[in-house]
């Protein structure tokens, strides 16, 4: 049975559902201000997008990012629903909610990212993975079946986890943004025991779980979000992806696709030409950059870039709007677009030239050391919080230097009681740093002297 865009466009709000809209501000306005005003969107100005630890002020951060993400989403969402409207799919009135619920979901979509970009992950994955291998300290205790999701740490489950428990945790569901958003906003709508129970180790039968996008512990808000929408569920326990969230990958895939090669150059990671070169296999050769000076021609290329690439997506889309809506879709939008080719070009130069160039190696490996290092060291007070009963007054009365810590950092063990919900305590309180901040701490708990 087909999805509908009455349920998909549900303005209701997690935990609170019955919320009402105030007139002149839809569910998709207060998302995104409940967003864009809140710490952890305020963060991302202080974490890697692709080069770790940069001086140069033109290359994109996280928060940059994720705002020129929404910009796209938006013009995504208005484009499909006018052509939806056009063709009778959409009622009128929803063409702007459609539209404002994709870019609310663009804003937000990489809250959940760690210090220093993908390769943060990796490192916080990696240090989880050696402590069970180890099999000491109270990451040993967590439960076998529960490991994976710590052992292959995700963003995404990150920031479903940090808008729909962490941030306002005095309430239930957080920042309470509104099911229509969350469910654009979730990529992967599974946990990973269920993903890994339906995809093994072999290719996923389904574009929704190359990944997970849910943590155990937030099982059941994804499950109230689900069904508020309308999501189908399969027997294995995930759910077919909201149609929006296809909007929201594109714009995501346009944004960095692009913008990355053109911050390669300002790295010194690509010659201008290259960059050049690899935008015209998008737009071909406009005659308006005839005579620019080579910068001004590449701001002109990718512009002309992302506007060409939306208008593909939304082609994809609406050429699969009826497998997307029965949730049959199972690729990426501009994967089948007219763009296709030279999105696999610019993917080529990403993976050959810019992912492995020495500087931003070298660094990775310096935020690696320097997450383990913190991990090592939090791990410690997390093991003295365990023999203490979970209880954080017994371990400040017990332990005087961990009380210091605790207020140096502004620690919060709200909500630790046993060795499943210590280790998401860590990994929030790890995974929520921001890249210089993240060296602060390190410099702290190790006694380095800044230079």
């Amino acid at each position: 049975m087909a999805m509908e865009w009455n349920r998909l466009l549900n303005p209701g709000r997690l935990c609170r559902p019955e919320y009402g809209e105030k007139p002149g501000r839809p569910a998709y306005l207060q998302d995104y201000d409940r967003i864009l005003f809140s710490e952890p969107f305020r963060r991302l100005a202080q974490k890697t997008q692709v080069h770790p630890l940069h001086d140069h002020d033109h290359v994109h951060h996280r928060m940059i990012h994720s705002m020129e993400t929404a910009s796209v989403g938006r013009s995504l969402g208005a484009g499909v629903g006018a052509a939806l409207a056009e063709r009778g799919s959409l009622q009128a009135d929803q063409v702007a909610r459609l539209a404002g619920h994709a870019e609310a979901a663009c804003l937000v979509h990489d809250i959940g990212n760690p210090p220093f970009g993908h390769s943060g992950e990796d490192s916080i994955g990696g240090w989880f993975a050696a402590q069970f291998r180890s099999g000491r300290g109270i990451a040993a205790q967590v439960p076998q079946h529960l490991r994976a999701e710590f052992e292959h740490f995700e963003g995404n489950a990150q920031g479903f986890r940090i808008v729909g428990r962490l941030e306002y945790a005095q309430q239930q569901g957080g920042l309470r943004l509104s099911y229509a958003t969350l469910g654009a906003f979730i990529k992967y709508p599974c946990t990973r025991l269920v993903r890994d129970e339906a995809a093994g180790a072999g290719k996923a039968p389904y574009v929704g779980l190359k990944k997970f996008g849910v943590f155990q512990s937030d099982a059941e808000l994804f499950e109230e979000t689900a069904d508020a929408l309308g999501l189908p569920a399969e027997p294995g326990g995930w759910r077919r992806r909201h149609p929006l969230a296809f909007l929201v990958e594109a714009a995501d895939d346009i944004c960095y696709r692009i913008l990355d090669i053109e911050d390669a150059a300002s790295m010194g990671d690509l010659y201008r030409a290259e960059v050049a070169e690899a935008l015209e296999g998008i737009v071909g050769k406009p005659n308006e950059d005839r005579g620019l000076p080579m910068r001004d021609r590449i701001g002109l290329l990718r512009a002309f870039a992302i506007g060409q690439s939306i208008d593909a997506a939304v082609t994809a889309f609406v050429e699969n709007y009826d497998a997307i809506m029965m949730g049959e879709f199972n690729d990426g939008l501009m994967e089948v677009s007219s763009k296709a080719q030279a999105f696999a070009r610019l993917k080529e130069l990403s993976e050959q030239r810019i992912f492995v160039a020495r500087r931003k190696t070298e660094l990775e490996i310096t935020g690696r050391q320097v997450l383990h290092s913190v991990l090592d060291h939090f791990h410690g007070l997390y093991e003295d919080l365990g023999a203490c009963g979970w209880d954080a007054d017994e371990l400040k009365a017990r332990h005087g230097y961990w009380a210091k810590l605790i207020r140096a950092v502004d620690l919060d063990l709200r909500g630790v009681e046993d060795a499943y919900t210590a280790m998401h305590s860590l990994a929030d309180f790890v995974s929520g740093m921001t890249d210089r901040y993240a060296l602060k701490v390190r410099d702290m708990v190790t006694g380095s002297v800044a230079r």
